[in-house]
């Protein structure tokens, strides 16, 4: 059994599909989404299809959450933007079941993984994450530091450069810096909604992840947008921050 982990999809369910085709996805792999397989992109309710008919692993992305957080007339919440409230009403019960039933973080011992979809604060315990960090953190706040004699100033940098395992964290979430392949962390989102591409690593049975980058680059297969399905609302970030702050490059 191979384990197929596949970027944010966002309603992309054509380029899952060949995505899908071009790793050769077949009866016995495990599928496992890292989030956000729903709002922005064409086709939400294709995209839960997929997952529903694969028996697919889902961690919970901050756009499940925000649907979920909807239906809770508890929570005193921002209104759904025009996109989202149009995806509300057109779930069914069994895409609900798919959303409610996700998880925070899933681990994959047999490759020596973690699953989160935005990542961890670095050095706190997965039990004591706060969900609102699991689903949103981006960067995290370094102090000024001298690193093999060199000076680097205070900054916020993303989270995977400073996050030391074990475990190897795959996420999600952060499309504007593109792929990420951290020390200990690959972030998968490279923006298929957005025009960029839909990503996924496939391990093969009892593969560990490894921790050298070129050999973790091998893993990973990607898929072209067929367009620009949903324009960002921020320019997106130098592609040289995911290497802002050196911790281990092996």
């Amino acid at each position: 059994m191979r384990t197929i982990i596949v970027g944010d999809v966002h309603g992309c369910r054509a380029e899952l599909e060949a995505l899908l085709l071009r790793v050769g996805f077949r009866s016995g792999d495990r599928l496992v989404f890292v989030g956000d397989l729903v709002a922005r992109g064409p086709d939400s309710l294709g995209v839960l299809d997929i997952a529903r008919r694969s028996g697919a692993v889902v961690v919970r992305g901050n756009h499940e959450q925000r649907l979920l957080d909807s239906r809770n007339t508890r929570l005193n919440r921002v209104p759904l933007g025009l996109t989202h409230t149009e995806l509300k009403v057109s779930l069914r019960p069994v895409d609900w079941t798919i959303l409610a039933t996700s998880k925070l973080f899933v681990d994959l011992p047999d490759h020596g993984v973690r699953i989160v979809h935005a990542g961890v604060a670095p050095g706190v315990a997965i039990e004591a994450q706060a969900p609102l960090t699991l689903m949103n953190i981006r960067t995290v706040r370094v102090e000024a530091r001298e690193v093999g004699g060199q000076r680097f100033d205070a900054a916020n940098v993303l989270w995977g450069s400073t996050y030391i395992g074990p475990p190897q964290i795959v996420f999600g979430h952060n499309a504007a810096p593109g792929l990420q392949v951290h020390a200990w962390a690959t972030g998968l989102d490279t923006g298929c909604v957005y025009g960029g591409s839909l990503t996924a690593m496939v391990l093969q049975h009892g593969q560990k992840v490894p921790r050298e980058i070129r050999a973790r680059r091998a893993l990973l297969v990607s898929e072209p947008a067929q367009r620009v399905w949903f324009a960002p609302v921020i320019p997106r970030v130098a592609r040289t921050s995911a290497t802002v702050l050196p911790v281990d490059s092996t």
